[in-house]
């Protein structure tokens, strides 16, 4: 099975995109693949604790990602002032992708619609806000990692939010996705 919880695919491409940065700059997945293999992680945004543990983690573990000649992009449907603020924050030196309106994750059947209950538990978070809109859609938190020829080389879904692909099972995938 691989890293816990993590699947290996047959070779499959990953479906392309071009999102912008936390300062608007575009960013797409082959100029990412021309450096290496690809770990691209969706997150819910900055006002998700799991999503900031998360972060927290990579940014620890940064020098490590290197070695396995690795990088991360995180991408979030949050706008561009919050992901530049969830940058700035944790001193992710990474980039933050905006998915506005869940676009790139709807594409991989990751976006998820919060129901009324859900919204109401989050009511102290603004959603709205920080989407720019009022579809309470978020992401389901997911790795994907991509070697540099461009195919999926694993995955890790997992609906519980609270559950991310751990950093030490991130850098072996990456070491041999090289």
């Amino acid at each position: 099975m691989g890293p816990r919880g993590a699947r290996p695919l047959p070779a499959r491409a990953c479906p392309p995109f071009v999102l912008p940065d936390e300062s608007g700059r575009l960013v797409d997945l082959e100029a990412l693949l021309a450096n290496g293999p690809t770990a691209i992680m969706f997150h819910r945004g900055h006002w998700c604790p799991y999503c900031r543990m998360s972060v927290d983690a990579l940014v620890r573990s940064q020098e490590e990602l290197k070695s396995a000649g690795g990088q991360v992009v995180v991408i979030t449907p949050e706008r561009q002032e919050y992901a530049k603020r969830f940058k700035s924050d944790w001193g992710v030196p990474f980039p933050i992708l905006t998915d506005l309106d869940n676009g790139y994750a709807l594409a991989l059947g990751l976006a998820v619609w919060l129901t009324p209950d859900i919204q109401q538990l989050l009511a102290d978070r603004d959603l709205p806000a920080f989407h720019g809109n009022d579809g309470w859609m978020v992401p389901i938190p997911a790795t994907f990692v991509v070697g540099a020829d461009g195919l999926v080389k694993t995955r890790f879904i997992d609906p519980d939010f609270r559950r991310r692909m751990d950093v030490e099972s991130l850098v072996s995938v990456l070491r041999a996705a090289r």
